[in-house]
Order: structure tokens, then C-alpha cells, then sequence
């Protein structure tokens, strides 16, 4: 009981803390656009923000959204077979579907409770499969490792190919020229990590002793350990193409995007892949399904980098984020949430779901 009581909580402050993002969002943008209609001449009575999105949203070109929601598909279809490759060397060959199925249930949790679609995955698939969950969750921390691998590289991809526009978003902020905080930045950084490596020369000992260093060793030993694991799959090679198409998927999410929008078409690829950074930031920030903190960076990585009109911005926001979260978490979340019991009620029953290899 205190258990479900504290998870309660847990998804209440969430919500609040998405709600009151988006609030101050939606407030900061709605200003803007009061702003522009003042601008216009248009009267502050048919000034409304939310007509605008629901305007933007109907212009919307619907066969780029529906490519979107095809793109999200592909990617978690690469998503469940690359699962089922590090459930193989276990000993345990799980039906492809009931894989596909789980992942869309464990995005639909999210909705409710930032991160509980991991346990909802996990607990899924081993009730249908009748495999040790612990086994399942522990491939599942593989699968979340290797993202954060990928993560750091399409950021550092991010940053190389839009230097020049970063830096000289920066610039400002500093007073200086572009090239002048340029030098700066890169003269700070190479100073931090000199200082912290010293310091970390001089009383690592003490430091890997405290509670923070055994908690953040241990970490990276699981990390390590994590993709080490992956050596021993039978077809690594295939395992890294899926793995380079479900984010290569997640990045034309939002270049179609672009697409899709009046505003943003003419921003090319490199920029898409900016927006595609600042929106996984904000996915990974705890809120549910993203709502909030993902406005935020979108919105402000579209306006101080390419310049786009703040609610402009804001809508295509709205748009991608409700295209991916109504039309594919949700539905495809009530889907498996449906099909799930239907499809294992009518399996055989089966005492061993081990491989002839285990």
C-alpha cells in the first residue's frame, strides 16, 4: 500500500512539473504571439494562441505526419528485434510480436509515470514469455546503455555539424565574437577537465571510497560489463544495424517533421538533427511522455538558433509531440494493452521457452 501510494505521488509531481513547464511555455508564447497580433492590427479577442496551434496543427501536411508516425514504427520494430538478440544467448527465443507489443505498453506507462515503462516492459514480456524477470530486466539495461551510447554520439554529430550556429548563438552571452567564444569555451573546457583530473589524481583513493565514487564505479562497471555483452550475440553486425536504424528513424521523426510544417521547411538536415538532440533531452528529463520539457527545448533551441517566431515554434512542438504521443503511444499503447492477452490467451501452452541451445 505504501508502496502504490508513494508511485501515486511520484506520477502526481511529475504531472505538475510537466503542467507548470508547459504553463510557463505556453504563457511566454502566448505573449509573443499577443505581441505580433498587435503588430498586425488583429483584435486582442481574436488573438488566441490555442486557435493558432489548432490552425497550424489543420494546415499541417498529414502525409508527412502519417510518414512520421510510419518512421516511429519502423524504429521500434528494429527496437524489438534488436531485444530479442540479447534475449537470445540467455537461452530464450520470445515471439517477435510479444516483444513489439510490450515495448508500445512500456511507452504508454510512460505517459503516467516517467520511467515505469521500463518495469511495465519488463514485467510484460516476462509474464507472456515465462522467463525470470530478472533475466529480462537485465537485458533491458543493455538496451538503455547502448542508447546512451548513441545519445552522446548524435550529440557530439550535433554539435560538429552546427558548430558555427551554436557558437555564435553563445556569442552573445558572452559579449564577444563568435570566434573569440569559441576559443574562450574550448579554453575553459580543456582547463576543467585539467583541474578535475588533478584533483582526481591527487585523492582518487579517498574519493573511490566515498559513497558517490562506489555508486558511480559501479555504474560505469555495469556499463562496461553491458556492452562487453554484447560480443557474445550471434550476429553483432546485425545488432549495430538495428541499433543505427532506430535512431536514424528517430532523426527523420523530425525531419519529416520539417516537412510537415510551413515554418520549418526550408531548415535543412543538420538543423533536424539540433531540434532531434534538444528534443531527446527533453524526453529523457522526467515528465510524462516528455510534455513540458520538451516544448521547452524545442521551442528554444528553434528560436535562439534558426530564429523562428516563438509560437511558430511552439507549434511545431505541439505538433510533432502530440503526432508521436496521441497517434502512436496511445493508440498503439491501447492496442498491445488489448492484443496482448488475446494473442497469448490463444498460444499453446508451452513448458519450456528455452532454445534447443540453452
Amino acid at each position: 500500500m505504501k508502496k502504490l501510494l508513494r508511485d501515486l505521488l511520484k506520477a502526481l509531481l511529475f504531472l505538475l512539473l510537466g503542467s507548470l513547464i508547459l504553463w510557463l511555455v505556453w504563457r511566454q508564447q502566448q505573449q509573443a504571439w499577443e505581441a505580433q497580433c498587435a503588430l498586425d492590427g488583429i483584435p486582442p479577442h481574436d488573438c488566441s494562441l490555442l486557435a493558432k496551434i489548432t490552425a497550424d496543427f489543420a494546415s499541417a501536411k498529414f502525409s508527412y505526419l502519417f510518414l512520421i508516425l510510419l518512421a516511429f514504427a519502423v524504429s521500434n520494430i528494429s527496437r524489438a528485434a534488436r531485444w530479442l538478440m540479447l534475449l537470445q544467448p540467455l537461452g530464450y527465443r520470445p515471439g517477435f510480436l510479444n516483444a513489439f507489443l510490450t515495448i508500445m505498453l512500456g511507452y504508454f506507462a510512460n505517459l503516467g509515470l516517467p520511467r515505469a515503462g521500463e518495469l511495465v516492459r519488463v514485467a510484460s514480456l516476462a509474464k507472456y514469455e515465462d522467463i525470470p524477470a530478472e533475466k529480462v530486466l537485465g537485458t533491458v539495461v543493455v538496451d538503455r546503455i547502448v542508447d546512451v551510447l548513441s545519445l552522446a554520439i548524435v550529440i557530439s554529430l550535433a554539435f560538429l555539424l552546427e558548430f558555427d550556429t551554436i557558437f555564435g548563438f553563445l556569442a552573445p552571452w558572452f559579449g564577444e565574437s563568435p570566434e573569440n567564444t569559441q576559443t574562450n569555451l574550448l579554453g575553459y573546457l580543456a582547463g576543467a577537465i585539467i583541474f578535475a583530473s588533478t584533483l582526481f589524481f591527487f585523492f582518487r583513493k579517498r574519493w573511490l571510497q566515498s559513497r558517490p565514487g562506489k555508486k558511480i564505479r559501479a555504474m560505469l562497471q555495469g556499463f562496461g560489463e553491458g556492452l562487453r555483452s554484447i560480443r557474445h550475440l550471434k550476429h553483432p553486425g546485425l545488432f549495430a544495424f538495428h541499433s543505427l536504424n532506430i535512431w536514424l528513424m528517430y532523426y527523420l521523426m523530425n525531419w519529416l517533421g520539417f516537412q510537415a510544417f510551413g515554418p520549418t521547411e526550408q531548415l535543412g538536415f543538420s538543423a533536424a538533427l539540433v531540434i532531434f538532440v534538444a528534443g531527446s533531452i527533453g524526453m529523457v528529463i522526467p515528465s510524462p511522455g516528455g510534455m513540458g520539457t520538451y516544448h521547452l527545448l524545442i521551442t528554444a533551441a528553434l528560436t535562439g538558433l534558426y530564429h523562428l517566431h516563438g509560437p511558430d515554434a511552439f507549434s511545431f512542438a505541439n505538433i510533432v509531440f502530440f503526432t508521436i504521443q496521441i497517434g502512436a503511444n496511445v493508440l498503439l499503447g491501447l492496442l498491445a494493452l488489448i492484443l496482448l492477452p488475446i494473442i497469448n490467451g490463444k498460444r499453446p501452452a508451452q513448458t519450456d521457452k528455452r532454445s534447443p541451445a540453452a
